[in-house]
Formats: C-alpha cells, sequence, structure tokens
C-alpha cells in the first residue's frame, strides 16, 4: 500500500489563509510534478487534498477527481488525517495533498511512529510504500522529488 504525501505547490500572500490561490510559479510547479505522477502513478491511486484553495488547485493538477478531506486541513494533527484515510488498513494507494507543519510530521510518523517536526518543501512529493518481506511489514521511503528537480 503506497501513501503519497504532496505539499501544495507555491501560494500567493492574502487573507483569509484558506482562500489564497496558486502563484504562477506555483501553477507551474504542480503541473510538473503533475506529469511526474501521471507517469509514476499506482494502480487505483485516490487522491485527497485539504479544502483550502491552494491544495484543491495543487490536486487538480493532477487530477479533477479528488476528495477534500477536512483532516488533511490547518489544524489537524498528522495522527487525524491517517484515521481518517483509515491507515494502516488502506489496501488502495493515497495521494494526501497538505500544508506543513502536518505532512512533515506525517512524515516522521509513517518513518519512526512518532510526529517529529519535518520541512517538506513547497510543491514536493514523498512517496512511502508499506510491504511485507520474509513476514515483517516494511516502509520503503520510495522517492521524493521536488518542482525543481523535474
Amino acid at each position: 500500500m503506497d501513501v503519497l504525501l504532496w505539499r501544495h505547490a507555491e501560494a500567493l500572500d492574502g487573507e483569509p489563509d484558506h482562500q489564497r490561490p496558486l502563484s504562477p510559479r506555483g501553477k507551474q510547479q504542480a503541473k510538473r510534478v503533475a506529469r511526474w505522477l501521471h507517469e509514476h502513478q499506482p494502480r487505483n491511486l485516490r487522491v485527497f487534498s485539504s479544502p483550502a484553495v491552494r491544495t484543491t488547485a495543487t490536486a487538480a493538477a493532477f487530477s479533477k477527481r479528488h476528495t477534500v478531506l477536512l483532516e488533511l486541513g490547518i489544524g489537524y494533527s498528522a495522527q487525524e488525517a491517517l484515521a481518517a484515510i483509515g491507515w494502516p488498513e488502506l489496501r488502495d494507494p493515497v495521494l494526501l495533498v497538505g500544508h506543513q507543519p502536518q505532512l512533515g510530521e506525517l512524515a516522521t510518523l509513517l518513518l519512526t511512529g512518532k510526529p517529529y517536526p519535518l520541512t517538506i518543501r513547497k510543491g514536493a512529493l514523498w512517496w512511502f510504500r508499506q510491504r511485507v518481506r520474509d513476514g515483517q511489514a516494511q516502509l520503503l521511503l520510495r522517492t521524493v522529488i521536488t518542482p525543481e528537480m523535474l
């Protein structure tokens, strides 16, 4: 089972925070990562985004069919987001488009079992895969990419 974490692309400054749109640079960042995702995505990928404008726009660069998930919004914990998607019992891979600090905490929670602060750059994608080898559950960090790498 795969969990992909995608931090929203660069947004314009402004208020209210949840209505900030992507900047022109952010739109390009989202397009670059979306192109890469189209080529490499796992089958049956389900896409979830925070309700903020900048995250729904980032997700929409990849798929018009994404589900807004309140628990990916600002102010929710990494544990709340994982519980909302049904981790670790998920069968289909998921792409979570969200914010800092939650996505960084999600990454460390997956890697270590504890939500430590970790910064994920704007527009970056982290791809985790849970697998079983020799009867042991393992978590693999499959890739990390930033828009500048593409």
